[in-house]
């Protein structure tokens, strides 16, 4: 579990910031990527998910194929190396090009969410940005689920790789598996309990459209100077 004190990836934001930054965490088919699309289009904001990989992984001197296999999943053995720091103050062990520890990987990614909450107000799906970004005052964390059958009809709709509701259920298991062990490593907090994040939304209830203005309404009433009235 991570520390709660201050460590250079979790440092205080600027003075005087007034980016506004949304995170989104998800169950796998709820729609987290939609609504982050449409979050970040309705408010003129930047928009980030895979794209995280990729810098970061060119910031930890790896290749982005090696990087993603660490994404949002539980820390493992890389390599036969293994960081036991835990999250806290982690030493990167390298004994070759791509031979580096899972927490030096976080470290980046987190050096990078932070370097793009500084930059402008932006949208950020996964990677437990909301615990990354901790320490900077204008955040609105968000978790987007839906019932099981739900989104197993959407992975079903859009994933080849899961043409059956069967298969689209078994993938959701486990990517859920990933994504909660991940999210409850490297934080305090548990992946997916409403006492984690400021607003949670079942997407089978509302359209994408709805949720985006309710978001929109909560922002203006807790940043009255964030949004522009329209």
């Amino acid at each position: 579990m991570k520390d709660k004190n201050t460590s250079p990836e979790t440092a205080p934001t600027a003075a005087g910031n007034n980016n506004i930054v949304i995170t989104i965490g998800r169950s796998f088919g709820s729609g987290g990527r939609v609504l982050g699309r449409k979050l970040a289009d309705a408010f003129g904001f930047s928009y980030y998910d895979k794209e995280l990989l990729s810098e970061a992984a060119k910031r930890a001197g790896v290749s982005r194929e090696f990087f993603e296999k660490s994404d949002e999943r539980f820390p493992s053995f890389f390599n036969g190396i293994f960081s036991f720091a835990f999250g806290m103050s982690p030493t990167s062990y390298f004994t070759g090009p791509t031979a580096i520890s899972d927490d030096s990987l976080y470290r980046a990614q987190s050096d990078f969410i932070h370097s793009l909450a500084e930059k402008d107000s932006c949208v950020i799906v996964g990677r437990s940005s909301d615990y990354v970004l901790r320490d900077f005052p204008r955040t609105v964390n968000i978790f987007v689920h839906a019932p099981e059958d739900v989104c197993a009809r959407r992975i079903r709709d859009r994933d080849p790789d899961a043409p059956t509701l069967e298969k689209a259920r078994a993938k959701a298991a486990r990517i859920n598996k990933l994504r909660s062990n991940y999210y409850n490593f490297y934080t305090d907090k548990t992946w997916g309990a409403a006492s984690s994040y400021d607003l949670t939304f079942d997407t089978s209830l509302l359209t994408m459209d709805q949720i985006v203005e309710v978001v929109a309404h909560y922002i203006r009433l807790r940043f009255p100077d964030a949004l522009k009235a329209k």
